[in-house]
């Protein structure tokens, strides 16, 4: 693979104030967390890899109800798959993969794949961007939230988080995305809870110190001087290359695929020893609103290419870690914004949908399928749509509960609402307490509300430098409600009532701000 520029990230870590492209400019000297980084022992934790299938992935193609195939063959005879070419899956014989998805069926086989049925949400929307948004914030389809389900919960996992991170606790990202900048999904209720790498080509660059000649003329001295500092001053980055450097892999990845080629950085990363919680990978070309199949043989065009480059990278990453030593702390979920319609079109396509299956792997999944065949109506019509069975908002809460072991009032400030727990993990067992108190004591904590919950007022401390202090309080939907202080206060210990007899009751979040360095709260005001 061709290797280009440089390596762009969006970091939220306060220590590492953006110059270019969200790379830092203050170098950072030696410390405990730069030492602590070189440990290939320490306790690593549970991960979690997302797999984001972009464009709205056709679930009646992807996982074929073979109970109903005469139903299917009416209502999209356009895409519909021969029934001698679909995968039976060996312990339902009512129910296939693609012929493309035989990296898929054999981790079904180990048990290493759930299929999770008709996944969705209420009043769905069939807007890309809209669904979308839904997805990766765990909204209701009427709502709108400005944090991602997984960076409210890496918030709540480190709550002190950006001030003085990276530290020993947690000297790594709490996530990393490959992809152009940090998106929704891992969005804090402030501060993005992680960090993003362009793309696998521009990884490589920053892991092998390979830089693009800039131009013999001023302006090129001066991008040759940005670029030394961003290689010298990344903290974060710095980080990834010893963890990358320090591991290998140990199967082979299929070539010209670029979903294996993400996933072959984050399975090395894991096996290096980074602390990191969750990743996030993607693959796009969902959107088959035509040339789905290919006119006279249907396990063939875009949606077969696709699903072959899904099955194929989630086969090799999964025995990559595996043959590491990795793969009992390794948990992947695919996902997408939304399936396609019942019927197809006369562009060999189908057009955006509702529910869809949804995909979780690993060695701690309990294999087979949850939920039944989708029943397809024989008078399906363009308005016709798979119900849902499972809210997609259940499977995340089974994922923090079961796998990230989340206590349930967590659970609540996390999701917002209760949602019904699935049978998809085997008795898998929890970390101990002392290592999430850990987690939650990592950092600097800038600010302290007292009481919480509070009827009508809390107080809000913290600790003056002596400069600017701004204080503000915003609601769940991140609009500003109040500003209880923004001057200049003493150095030292300080506080500031917070009055807040005309607001609704309700979940609100304290920010403070003292020049580059900013921390949230969250509170709560009852009645």
């Amino acid at each position: 693979m061709k290797r280009r520029h440089f390596v762009q990230y969006t970091a939220a870590g306060v220590l590492i104030p953006k110059l270019l492209n969200g790379f830092g400019v203050k170098a950072l000297g030696e410390s405990p967390w730069i030492r602590a980084m070189t440990d290939t022992t320490v306790d690593t934790d549970r991960v979690l890899v997302l797999i984001r299938l972009d464009g709205g992935n056709d679930g009646l193609n992807t996982v074929i109800p073979l109970d109903q195939y005469d139903k299917l063959a009416n209502v999209r005879p356009q895409v519909l798959l021969p029934e001698n070419t679909v995968l039976p899956l060996e312990d339902d014989n009512s129910l296939g993969l693609h012929p493309s998805l035989a990296g898929l069926h054999n981790l079904y086989s180990d048990g290493k794949l759930k299929i999770i049925q008709s996944v969705g949400y209420p009043n769905p929307n069939f807007s890309h961007f809209r669904s979308t948004d839904i997805w990766m914030t765990g909204a209701d389809a009427d709502e709108v939230l400005n944090s991602g389900w997984a960076g409210r919960y890496l918030y709540e996992e480190f709550p002190n988080f950006p001030a003085d991170f990276p530290n020993e606790t947690m000297p790594d990202p709490l996530s990393l995305e490959i992809g152009a900048a940090l998106s929704l999904t891992l969005q804090g209720p402030f501060a993005g809870m992680g960090m993003s790498v362009v793309d696998p080509s521009e990884f490589y660059e920053l892991v092998d110190g390979v830089v693009t000649p800039a131009p013999d003329t001023p302006a090129g001295e001066l991008l040759q001087h940005v670029r030394t500092v961003k290689r010298q001053s990344n903290a974060y980055g710095q980080v990834i290359v010893n963890a990358f450097n320090k591991s290998a892999n140990l199967a082979t990845y299929p070539e010209d695929n670029v979903l294996a080629e993400q996933l072959k950085i984050v399975a090395r990363l894991i096996a290096g020893g980074l602390k990191t919680r969750i990743y996030l990978v993607s693959l796009g070309g969902f959107d088959t609103h035509d040339a789905q199949v290919m006119a006279g043989d249907t396990t063939k065009g875009e949606h077969a290419d696709l699903l072959r480059l899904l099955g194929e990278a989630v086969a090799a990453f999964q025995k990559d870690i595996d043959q590491i030593g990795v793969a009992d702390r390794v948990t992947g979920m695919t996902f997408s914004e939304f399936g396609r319609r019942i019927i197809s079109n006369y562009s060999n396509g189908t057009d955006h949908g509702s529910a869809a299956p949804l995909f979780l792997f690993g060695n701690a999944v309990k294999g087979g399928v949850l939920g039944e065949n989708p029943d397809i109506p024989a008078d399906a019509n363009v308005d016709s749509n798979l119900p849902m069975q499972y809210d997609f908002r259940s499977v995340y809460s089974t994922i923090l509960q079961d796998w990230f072991c989340v206590q349930s009032d967590s659970l609540r400030n996390i999701l917002y609402r209760d949602y019904q727990s699935l049978p998809v993990f085997q008795e898998i067992g929890c970390l101990p307490t002392a290592v999430r108190d850990r987690n939650r004591q990592a950092g600097q904590q800038l600010l302290d509300i007292y009481p919480n919950p509070f009827i009508e007022w809390t107080r809000l401390r913290f600790q003056s430098t002596g400069g600017p202090t701004i204080l503000q309080v915003f609601n769940d939907a991140g609009q500003l409600m109040a500003t209880p202080a923004h001057s200049i206060f003493p150095k030292g210990e300080q506080q500031v009532d917070w009055h807040a007899e005309e607001l609704p009751a309700g979940r609100y979040y304290v920010r403070i701000q003292q020049g580059g360095v900013q921390q949230v709260k969250p509170c709560v005001k009852v009645r």
